[in-house]
């Protein structure tokens, strides 16, 4: 299940050979401009992603209005409150409680919401974490080194191209009075998928 799982190795090598021969024949075409897709590329990895999604969470912890609006309709709530110039539509925002944690899959492919992620990780779209994600998600998530009380319930959310979710993780205590700048910096990717659990005050990313 983590990013240095070997045992897709050779598949996810294929895709990149595949990617590249791609690239390599549109850009010979005159069809795209290598330097516009890096840019668009480190955009989605340094600027995008998961940035945007831990300021989200961060609001959501510091202002409890925002937060009920980002669950009835993060689209609208996100549109609403002017944090960023576009996200597109069908955002869906799940929050974590101690009696139910959310983890999202899909299933049938990799939607992710990547204006709020930035780019997926590889094992989201790997076929072990599609398929034991929905089966086993606390197993799952034991591979992640994260354990859970035996009394928390789990809801496995399966993503489509029409419904992309993001995951509001609960607020970790002694985070009280802290700025939504300093907030969001508590905030990882896989906790916005629901496979961990955002960091610690005092702990080193």
């Amino acid at each position: 299940m983590h990013d240095h799982d070997h045992e897709h190795g050779s598949e996810l090598s294929d895709l990149q050979l595949r990617v590249r021969a791609l690239e390599t024949i549109l850009t010979e075409k005159g069809y795209i401009d290598p330097a516009t897709l890096d840019a668009v590329v480190d955009a989605y990895e340094t600027k995008i992603g998961p940035h945007r999604g831990a300021r989200v969470v961060a609001k959501a912890w510091a202002d409890p209005e925002f937060k009920r609006a980002l669950l009835a309709d993060a689209t609208g709530a996100i549109t609403a409150a002017k944090m960023f110039e576009r996200i597109s539509d069908h955002l869906i925002a799940v929050a974590n409680s101690a009696q139910q944690h959310n983890v999202v899959v899909c299933t049938l492919c990799s939607c992710y919401p990547w204006d709020m992620l930035g780019l997926p990780p590889v094992w989201y779209k790997s076929a072990p974490y599609r398929s034991r994600a929905v089966s086993d998600p606390r197993g799952v998530l034991r591979e992640f080194g994260v354990e859970l009380p035996a009394e928390t319930q789990f809801r496995v959310w399966d993503a489509t191209a029409e419904t992309r979710f993001i995951v509001v993780p609960m607020r970790p205590a002694g985070t009280e009075g802290w700025s939504e700048e300093k907030l969001a910096t508590l905030v990882t990717r896989n906790a916005m998928i629901g496979t961990g659990l955002p960091v610690a005050p005092g702990a080193a990313r």
